[in-house]
């Protein structure tokens, strides 16, 4: 009876083993997994970090944020220019403003042939550095496209406002041919008046027309709010 007993102790005593021996084995492959899935944690964390410094708001226009990826994507597809970085963000929120002003009147529709045009010279001014761009900006070729449509809605919209072109007087022109000399040369030589007047009422016409948009312009910042947060 005893010797039952015992076998039956024994028997029960081995399952009991063999689990001990299975969580030893388990334990170092647990550990491992443990190991590479913190480490895969901590490299999402840095990327997600990084990531959101990159999309940092740099500024506030009537409620649209505008994000450090967004100012880096218009300035790397010509979109916005600028010698510095504070005349392009001031770029930024003026493109800001307008897309504002093309919501609430909206211009004709551009042509996909017009878009398919502006995304190629975005492409163009990215140049070697599109993929790159592209990459570190987040944008894909739909919002490339986007990009495009908006920056033709807004010439439609400075067209209809204030016209293609308006009548210039030749005294006009002449005031123009006088204040820029430099923009009236041929080797050197300053062309005369007469022939250069086309160019001059084109040229004066241009410079009056981004004289009323700049103060349209001034216009619109008083009349929204633009914050700029700190870095």
């Amino acid at each position: 009876m005893q010797n039952a007993e015992c076998r039956m102790q024994q028997a029960q005593a081995l399952p009991r083993s063999g689990r001990v021996e299975h969580v030893a084995l388990f334990t170092p492959i647990l550990r491992v997994f443990l190991s590479v899935h913190f480490a895969f944690c901590m490299l999402h964390s840095d990327a997600a970090a990084a990531q959101q410094l990159l999309d940092r708001i740099v500024a506030r226009v009537g409620g649209s944020a505008i994000t450090l990826s967004e100012l880096q994507a218009a300035r790397g597809f010509g979109i916005v220019e600028g010698a510095t970085d504070e005349a392009v963000l001031q770029r930024m929120i003026d493109r800001q403003l307008l897309l504002i002003e093309v919501a609430r009147f909206p211009p004709q529709e551009p042509t996909d042939a017009a878009i398919a045009a502006e995304v190629a010279r975005e492409r163009a001014a990215a140049g070697s550095r599109l993929a790159d761009l592209m990459a570190t900006t987040g944008t894909d070729d739909e919002r490339l496209r986007d990009l495009a449509r908006d920056t033709l809605r807004i010439d439609g919209y400075v067209d209809q406002r204030f016209g293609t072109a308006q009548q210039v007087t030749q005294d006009e022109a002449a005031g123009y041919y006088d204040a820029h000399p430099d923009e009236f040369r041929r080797n050197s030589v300053l062309i005369p008046f007469e022939e250069a007047l086309p160019a001059a009422r084109q040229r004066a016409n241009a410079e009056r027309r981004r004289s009323q948009l700049d103060r349209w312009l001034l216009d619109l910042r008083a009349r929204t709010d633009v914050a700029t947060p700190m870095p």
